[in-house]
């Protein structure tokens, strides 16, 4: 398998709240679905599309994250202040990623069906894309809650605020650091750049093929157990 093209950022520094007593003791990062730690989930996701750099964010218990990773060749990148959030998340650790466009997981989903950073990769196209961000219809998800994210346009643009909101982002995307760069806060939600790739036309959203499940609370632990089991092993 060919080097995949981008580096890997996995978002894991959340206190986990909506885990309750599950995360009193542990990051969510670490809590077990099937028998494997979440963070396991999405750097075996990373693995198989052939993810040579990677680089975590960590900051609730990050003494646990950092042993659970050591010597596996992973660069963490700690936020020892307040919690920065996904935007600035990432714009503290581009040192770690360099320049060029950036792959991103959410370490609290379960995928199954096609490898989601290489079917980002296949559709990535930067001439014309700042975002590409992996979407399911929000009847298609897995405990996610009754509301969608984004709307998507025939074209592949991606667009909310007027309601119909009838996609749900799945924790996957490629994105170009330029406007988060560009931002002079250290703390804000990758929200704020989406806004303005938005209104640029240069955000996109590309359906999965296959399943997905968010692990952000209890209920979906099992939810997700059964997703796995559902699914074919290659």
């Amino acid at each position: 398998m060919p080097d995949f093209p981008f580096p890997l950022m996995i978002f894991a520094a959340g206190f986990g709240t909506r885990m309750g007593r599950l995360t009193a003791d542990r990051p969510k990062p670490l809590i077990p679905v099937a028998g494997r730690a979440l963070i396991d989930h999405a750097l075996a996701v990373g693995q198989k599309a052939g993810v040579t750099r990677t680089v975590v964010n960590t900051h609730y218990l990050a003494d646990q994250m950092a042993a659970h990773l050591a010597a596996r060749g992973i660069a963490i990148s700690h936020e020892a202040g307040p919690i920065l959030e996904t935007g600035g998340g990432l714009k503290a650790a581009l040192p770690l990623l360099g320049d060029g466009p950036v792959a991103i997981l959410n370490s609290d989903g379960i995928w199954t069906g096609a490898n989601p950073l290489l079917e980002l990769a296949a559709a990535w196209d930067g001439s014309r894309m700042e975002a590409l961000l992996l979407l399911l219809p929000l009847a298609d998800t897995l405990a996610h809650g009754p509301k969608g994210d984004f709307r998507l346009a025939t074209d592949g643009r991606i667009s909310r605020g007027e309601g119909g909101e009838d996609h749900v982002y799945i924790g996957a995307q490629i994105l170009h650091p330029a406007r988060i760069k560009a931002t002079p806060d250290s703390v804000f939600s990758l929200n704020k750049p989406w806004s303005g790739m938005i209104a640029a036309g240069t955000a996109f959203g590309l359906i999965h093929q296959g399943g997905w499940c968010d692990v952000g609370h209890p209920e979906g632990i099992a939810a997700a157990e059964a997703l796995l089991h559902s699914a074919p092993h290659d």
